[in-house]
């Protein structure tokens, strides 16, 4: 769900202190991105901001999330944004979410 090589490796490019401001503004932004797809009923933008996700999500090592992004960015480029089971993605989102915080510390020790 994680990829924890990736987090170390943006955590040693950055440093702690410049980390974890990255990883309150990754919050941030991915919060921010997912209310949009929420009130974009007709999923007008929904291609845009499923690669914003993804990409976001790469970033970060959130690897499971991402994937079902790109997922939904490919159905959607294809004209079929209605498909996207959204709902399913956001859950992966939370559980990528806990599971980052809970095994955090482990992992970056």
């Amino acid at each position: 769900m994680i990829n924890w090589s990736r987090v170390r490796l943006l955590r040693d490019e950055l440093g702690i202190g410049e980390f974890d401001e990255v990883v309150q503004v990754f919050l941030d932004e991915v919060q921010e991105t997912i209310d949009r797809l929420q009130q974009d009923t007709n999923r007008i933008e929904f291609e845009q901001n499923m690669h914003f996700l993804k990409g976001s999500a790469l970033n970060l090592g959130f690897d499971c999330f991402s994937k079902l992004c790109q997922d939904g960015e490919r159905i959607a480029a294809a004209g079929k944004a209605g498909d996207v089971d959204l709902p399913a993605i956001l859950k992966v989102y939370e559980e990528s979410r806990a599971k980052f915080f809970s095994e955090k510390d482990a992992n970056l020790a």
